[in-house]
Order: structure tokens, then C-alpha cells, then sequence
């Protein structure tokens, strides 16, 4: 942490920079405001203290200067006793705050500190903002009827603490359902936990959850925080409720009808204000069925059911999400913005997606890593997707109204198979699915080499 000191008086540099280089602060000084200055575009210090008088420029015409070049690095103003307007003035500018002459060192180190605390935290609001406007905006993409339906159940119910149960096969997109539902709520101001219940041990689970007491196990050597104390006032998301142990499912309960918890070792009973959202891949009333989930726990869960539907079931959502994965990872990887040609949109929207719309995002990452001149092509989708397409579509070939030259696409096919395969024969003649005896006579046929 470094701190820009400028003052005329020798003394005072020194005792400053003694002081706060004990404090463990690294110190830069000038003796002017024309050097100070110039040392904050040098150095890029993390705190300027700034004496209002000044030769060259003083310490108000510098304040404005550093305001113009970074208006976030805090400055605290130094003035004379009684020159309290001085103080409001550079207040209003943007000094974080003033100190008047005479003043006692660990007066003016508390302010420092105080300055660096309110620093830290407005730097910490401003990276969860920007975090939460990365991972919720444009998060879940749709324009299919389905999803309409979703997006209107997810501004009825947000605003509210009903315990919402999402339900979808893997890659669907479920968890920008649930931070969407919480992005829309009063408490989205507050803490958004997410917890992989499939991904954390079993025996590892319950603290996790709940946290645990200094000695409630093995290790254990202080208390720890649970998820629940972490969410407290907030919306705590159990993904993949359904790989939670019965034991574990039986205090989740509690948790759902008391609204209270223990951590573990512990007897203490704690308020729990925290809005349960849960979510699965796995079909809950078959478990219940064999025994392997509550039935009153489903119960509490599904107050409010979402499905969300698989990506085959509303291909008229692919073009919206193809362009706004285009966007996202030409973004990331600095590229300019791409255009996908119609032939690929359409294979792309003839695949079925096993891996729903996470096998769409990572084919789309790939094809933009991949690309060299801004323009997505058929010829560049892997041919897993090719082939599947093909096979989902009841027409490989749409005839037009007008009718079309049916020697023109022979040739037009037997050209792009050539051009595919380098002028391998044999492996034109297996992309066309013909025999290289047939592909040699149209070849021979329509002058092609």
C-alpha cells in the first residue's frame, strides 16, 4: 500500500513519512504541488495526503488534477486551523477528508485508516456489482412460448419467499432460472449462495450446510460459518437437492417448516431468514417412490414447480442463443462480432442437444476460438452435429415454389463433395453416398475434375 505525501514543510514530511512507514506503508513525497503531481502519474499511489498551501500549485488545483486523472484514489486534505471552508471545498471536489493543523499522529493514521477501510469496501461493492450484472443479465434466453411462460412465472413469484423447486435435464440452464428469480427480488441486494449438493462428500456436507462448533469433530479446531449463516438474508440455492442423504433431507425440513437450525456440536438455535431455492435433474416422485426422498420434503419444495424444457423442445430459442454466445465469447477472446451463415443456423437448429444449451455454449466457444475471418460456416461444425442433423430433418431438401434445375444441385453437390474431400474420389463418393463408380460418371458427366 502506497501513500503520496505532499507538504512544504520538511518536518512534517518527515514525521509523516516515519509514522506511516512504521505502520508498514510504503511513502512517496514531494514538496510542491507541481511534484506532487507528477508523482501520482509516476508512482500511482493508493492514498495522497495533500496539504491545502502549496508553492507552484496548491494543494486544491492538484486535488481537482488527481479527481480528473482517477476520481477513485482517496485523498485526505490537510488545512489550516479554522479554514473550514477551505475543508468543505475540497470535500465537495472529492477529498474523502480533512485533518486541520495542528493534529496528533494517531489522529491523523485513524483517518487514514478509516479513508482505506471506506476505500476497500466501495471497491468490493463495485466488483459484486459488476459481478452480479455479468452473471445475471442476458443469463436465460428465450422467445418460445415455453420459456414466455417461464419468464412470467419468474416475475409473479420473485418478489416473494416461496420456496421454488427447478426442475430440467442437465445443461438446461437451471441455474439462470434461480438467479434470476433472486436478481428480481427484494433481497437481491444480499447474499446469492449456491451449493452443489452432489459435489461435497456426504460426511463433509452437513458442516458445510450448517457450519460446525470448535471441537464438534475431528479437526474442528475453530467454529466455522455455514452456507446457511452466509445466505442470511438472502436466497441459498441447493442444486442438485436430490443427491442429498435422507438424514440430511430430514434437516432441511426443519429448516423449511422452523425456519431455525444447530450447527453441528453446537446447541445454539439459529434464526434462519434465508429463501430456499432448490434444483434437479433427477425425477423426485420416482425417489420418493423407492424410498430415497422425503415425500413431506418434495411437499415443501414444490410450492412453486418449474420445468424448463430441454433445448429440443424450443429450438426456436437457437438463433437467439447462438447470437448471444457469438456475443459473449467474441467479448472474451477480443474479437470483432461475428455472423453465423444461414446454412450452419440451420444445422445448429436441426440438432437435438443431448447436452441442451451447455453443448450449444461450448460448440459456439469453439466455432468463435476457431474462426479466422468473422464468418461461422457449416463446413466448420463438428460432424456429430452434421450428421444428427441430418437425421432429424424429414426433408434433407426443401423444394422451392418456383421448382428447381435438378442438374444445377447435382453438380453444385458433386463440386462442394470434391472440394470437402480435396479431390479424394472415394471420399467425395462416401459423403455423397454413392459408389466412386457413380461419382466418376457425373463427374465425367458435368466436365468436373
Amino acid at each position: 500500500m502506497k501513500i503520496l505525501i505532499a507538504d512544504d514543510e520538511k518536518n512534517m514530511r518527515w514525521i509523516l513519512e516515519k509514522n506511516l512507514k512504521s505502520e508498514g506503508f510504503a511513502v512517496v513525497s514531494a514538496e510542491d504541488g507541481e511534484e506532487a503531481f507528477n508523482l501520482f502519474l509516476d508512482e500511482i499511489p493508493d492514498m495522497v495526503i495533500l496539504d491545502y498551501r502549496m508553492p507552484k500549485l496548491d494543494g486544491m488545483e492538484v486535488l481537482k488534477r488527481i479527481k480528473k486523472i482517477n476520481i477513485s484514489t482517496p485523498v485526505i486534505m490537510i488545512t489550516a486551523h479554522g479554514s473550514t471552508d477551505a475543508a468543505v471545498e475540497a470535500m465537495k471536489i472529492g477529498a474523502v477528508d480533512y485533518i486541520s493543523k495542528p493534529f496528533d499522529i494517531n489522529e491523523l493514521k485513524m483517518t487514514i485508516f478509516k479513508a482505506l477501510n471506506i476505500d476497500k469496501l466501495n471497491k468490493e461493492i463495485e466488483y459484486l456489482r459488476d459481478l452480479s450484472t455479468e452473471k445475471f443479465d442476458n443469463k436465460i434466453v428465450g422467445q418460445s412460448k415455453k420459456m414466455q411462460e417461464i419468464f412470467t412465472m419468474i416475475d409473479k413469484i420473485a418478489d416473494t419467499n416461496a420456496t421454488v423447486l427447478v426442475m430440467g435435464e442437465s445443461g438446461t440452464g437451471k441455474e439462470g432460472i434461480v438467479a434470476s428469480i433472486h436478481n428480481k427480488s427484494s433481497r437481491k441486494d444480499m447474499p446469492y449462495i449456491r451449493v452443489n449438493c452432489g459435489a461435497i462428500p456426504e460426511n463433509l456436507i452437513e458442516s458445510e450446510l450448517f457450519g460446525h462448533e470448535k471441537g464438534a469433530f475431528t479437526g474442528a479446531n475453530s467454529r466455522k460459518f455455514g452456507r446457511f449463516d452466509r445466505a442470511q438474508g438472502g436466497t441459498l440455492f441447493l442444486d442438485e437437492i436430490g443427491e442429498l442423504s435422507l438424514t440430511l433431507q430430514v434437516k432441511i425440513l426443519r429448516v423449511l417448516q422452523e425456519k431455525e437450525f444447530e450447527r453441528v456440536g453446537g446447541t445454539e438455535v439459529i434464526k434462519s431468514d434465508v429463501r430456499i431455492i432448490a434444483a434437479t435433474n433427477r425425477n423426485l416422485e420416482e425417489m420418493v417412490e423407492k424410498g430415497e426422498f422425503r415425500e413431506d420434503l418434495l411437499y415443501r419444495l414444490k410450492v412453486i414447480p418449474i420445468w424448463l424444457p430441454p433445448l429440443r423442445e424450443r429450438k426456436e430459442d437457437i438463433d437467439l442463443l447462438v447470437e448471444h454466445f457469438i456475443g459473449k465469447y467474441c467479448k472474451e477472446t477480443n474479437k470483432e462480432k461475428m455472423i453465423i451463415e444461414k446454412d450452419a443456423l440451420d444445422l445448429l437448429e436441426a440438432y437435438d442437444y443431448p447436452g441442451n444449451i451447455r453443448e450449444l455454449e461450448n460448440l459456439i466457444e469453439r466455432m468463435v476460438i476457431l474462426c479466422a475471418d468473422g464468418i461461422i460456416r457449416a463446413s466448420m461444425l463438428p460432424k456429430e452435429i452434421v450428421k444428427g442433423a441430418f437425421l432429424n430433418k424429414k426433408d434433407l431438401f426443401i423444394l422451392p415454389e418456383e421448382g428447381i434445375n435438378f442438374e444445377e444441385v447435382e453438380i453444385s453437390l458433386v463440386r462442394q463433395a470434391l472440394e470437402r474431400s480435396n479431390g479424394n474420389q472415394t471420399h467425395a463418393a462416401k459423403l455423397l453416398g454413392m459408389s466412386r463408380h457413380a461419382l466418376i460418371y457425373r463427374m465425367d458427366k458435368f466436365h468436373l475434375k
